[in-house]
């Protein structure tokens, strides 16, 4: 009888250590504040003139005066290390059957992708990205600093959605300015958005801690990784 019940406060505290977790992995990983895509007009595409919607974003490579890292419940390890992150948000709202245009400005410096293909320019209306108003199909490897990439949820039943747009870093030297940041390069692409669905989107440069850099801020909502909610 005391063997059982050990066994079974044994398996009652791994489950409360187990939900426990759970818990504090669904804390950690709370959306930021919604932000989402203004409609502006229309705009001819190639599946016929839609409504057109702009957004934008930031990427900084770590918090300074005014401009605090993600206050996202994140753990504490990433919060108190200084990580990029994409501000004001990762937690985005797009309008559906619509052209959106983004403009990001990029602060951060470079790093090599692991995978050239995330060097290349996907899901664009025109196959492009403009880099401080160069319009380019891809840059260099081992220019990259981050990848805007959206993507399904495995086994999704709602319209495919796949955006991926690499980030090109600032040179390494560069001085930084009166804000403590470099000046940005700022980066613009434009895709279609289909009818309503949920989708998430991450960085795909290797820029953070763990197993082969990607752990930490990579995994964690207001920093690399984030969600695209159509509506």
């Amino acid at each position: 009888m005391k063997r059982l019940l050990l066994t079974l406060a044994t398996v009652i505290v791994g489950v409360v250590l187990v939900a426990g977790s759970v818990v504090a992995l669904g804390k950690g990983q709370s959306e930021p504040a919604m932000i989402s895509a203004t409609v502006v007009g229309t705009a001819s595409t190639p599946q016929g003139d839609l409504p057109h919607a702009t957004l934008e974003m930031s990427i900084y490579p770590q918090e300074g005066p005014g401009n605090p890292a993600p206050n996202v419940g994140a753990s504490s390890k990433v919060a108190a290390e200084q990580w990029p992150f994409y501000s004001p948000s990762t937690s985005i709202q797009l309008p559906a059957n619509t052209l959106i245009t983004v403009t990001i400005h990029q602060y951060d410096s470079m790093s090599p992708l692991y995978n050239d293909f995330f060097a290349r320019v996907h899901g664009t209306v025109d196959g492009t990205a403009t880099y401080d108003g160069e319009g380019l199909t891809e840059i260099d490897n081992a220019a990259v600093a981050h990848t805007f990439t959206i993507h399904q949820y495995p086994e999704a039943t709602q319209p495919d959605l796949f955006v991926s747009v690499p980030m090109l870093g600032v040179a390494n030297n560069a001085p930084n300015e009166a804000n403590g940041y470099p000046k940005p390069i700022d980066i613009t692409f434009s895709f279609v958005t289909g009818d309503p669905g949920e989708y998430i989107w991450n960085c795909e440069d290797p820029c953070g801690s763990g197993y082969v850099a990607f752990g930490g801020p990579m995994s964690e909502r207001g920093f690399m990784s984030g969600t695209v909610t159509v509506v």
